[in-house]
């Protein structure tokens, strides 16, 4: 036999057959003497969860990977091995009550403006200002306020315009004559 020289890596921890309890401490093979000749200090003993695999003595399992804080995960269904994919969840969700609001809050808006016209060109300008003055507050909402509120006026204004441009192009299509000249 030859002697262990300081450069050769120490002996592997046995390891435990399969289905067998595990113990907590490793166990020195019989007639082995630690080369300090006392006891095997603590940091010599291995946790229950490095076994290594009984196929492939002289390897340690490769260690899982921890999630980075503020990982969401849902839980796997069992029908696709794996890690499950990240959930990216909207900080400030947009729902259908501010929407409906900013919609009708619109429609009110082109209504006391279609409200001041008299004629069709009057009415189709009175819409062009309502629907800019009304896209400069979703604007405004969109980087300040509520983002929902934004997305019902920016419906409704887009509502509004298209029913003043139909009502526009069917007066030209039938007089050929553009009414807001």
């Amino acid at each position: 036999m030859t002697e262990r020289q300081p450069s050769w890596p120490a002996t592997p921890p046995p390891v435990p057959p399969h289905g067998a309890a595990p113990s907590h401490a490793a166990v020195s093979p019989p007639g082995a003497v630690p080369p300090h000749g006392g006891a095997r200090p603590p940091s010599d003993v291995v946790p229950p969860s490095v076994y290594q695999h009984p196929g492939r003595p002289g390897y340690a399992p490769r260690p899982v990977p921890q999630p980075p804080p503020g990982f969401y995960a849902r839980p796997p269904s069992g029908l696709f091995p794996g890690p499950s994919r990240p959930i990216y969840r909207e900080p400030h969700p947009i729902t259908a009550a501010p929407v409906l609001s900013g919609f009708g809050a619109t429609l009110l808006w082109f209504a006391l403006f279609g409200g001041l016209a008299h004629d069709l060109a009057t009415y189709a300008w009175w819409t062009i200002v309502a629907s800019i003055t009304a896209w400069a507050m979703a604007i405004v909402l969109t980087l300040l306020g509520d983002r929902g509120v934004a997305v019902g006026i920016a419906l409704a204004s887009g509502l509004g315009l298209s029913i003043a441009a139909a009502f526009v192009g069917t007066r030209w299509i039938d007089t050929y004559d553009w009414p807001l000249w």
